[in-house]
């Protein structure tokens, strides 16, 4: 049954110590990327990261996700270095949440086995990438090196999914990051990359359902770039689709 109400896609929550407004710690995610999943047709709908202990169980968690039409995993701070198999943590780490981090990873398993519509951005693609397997380059270098605050051209494969979604071989992305894949995940292929090298997207040629994964955060410039928006409506039209 092909759906025509606003798909509903479901954008894990950041925890916040701080919100305007706010009295006290808060569950937020970005302006700018709700509203590019609304100008896409789609109802984004936060949802609380349950993950007691820094535990989710699997099969609660799927249930949740089996509810909406698609899901965006959102950026956001440093994945635990311990969940990706490093001993230490680099100094650089922040924001680091067990509970976050377990929700997260459990959210890009069960996503993907139910096959349904995925888009990772940033800590979600890091994310995605560390659910199946692969590890992560804990710093860049610092200043000059990382990817922060910046914005730079990425290549695309072409016939890739995320050259397919945005429509162009070469985008303009906005970047805030300070690590990147090091050891791709199981069953994902490089598919795009900064001129430096640094891997900035990557897709799954057995996933079930429309997946994609960007290190950028298209939703900066969503606005104004018809490119960075259509990653969004290729989510939300993949979402409308028959399950």
């Amino acid at each position: 049954m092909t759906r025509t109400h606003r798909p509903l896609i479901a954008v894990p929550a950041r925890f916040s110590a701080t919100a305007s407004a706010l009295r006290y710690a808060a569950e937020v995610n970005a302006r700018a990327l709700t509203e590019a999943v609304w100008r896409a047709g789609g109802e984004p709908v936060t949802i609380h990261p349950h993950a007691p202990g820094g535990t989710c169980d699997p099969a609660e968690t799927a249930a949740r996700l089996a509810r909406f039409d698609g899901i965006l995993l959102p950026g956001g701070g440093d994945l635990a270095p311990h969940r990706y198999g490093a001993d230490e943590a680099h100094e650089a780490v922040y924001d680091v949440d067990d509970e976050q981090d377990a929700f997260d990873l459990e959210t890009a398993r069960q996503t993907l086995a139910l096959g349904l519509p995925l888009l990772a951005i940033c800590r979600g693609l890091q994310v995605v990438n560390t659910a199946l397997g692969g590890t992560l380059h804990q710093d860049m270098g610092g200043p000059g090196r990382e990817h922060r605050h910046v914005g730079h051209p990425v290549t695309l494969t072409p016939g890739s999914v995320v050259a397919g979604a945005t429509g162009t071989d070469k985008v303009e992305a906005s970047c805030y990051h300070h690590q990147h894949v090091d050891r791709l995940g199981d069953g994902l292929a490089v598919t795009a990359r900064a001129a430096d090298g640094t891997i900035e997207a990557v897709e799954a040629a057995e996933a079930g359902g429309w997946f994609v994964a960007v290190q950028w955060h298209p939703e900066d410039t969503a606005r104004e770039d018809p490119a960075q928006q259509r990653l969004f409506d290729a989510l939300v039209r993949a979402s409308r689709g028959p399950r």
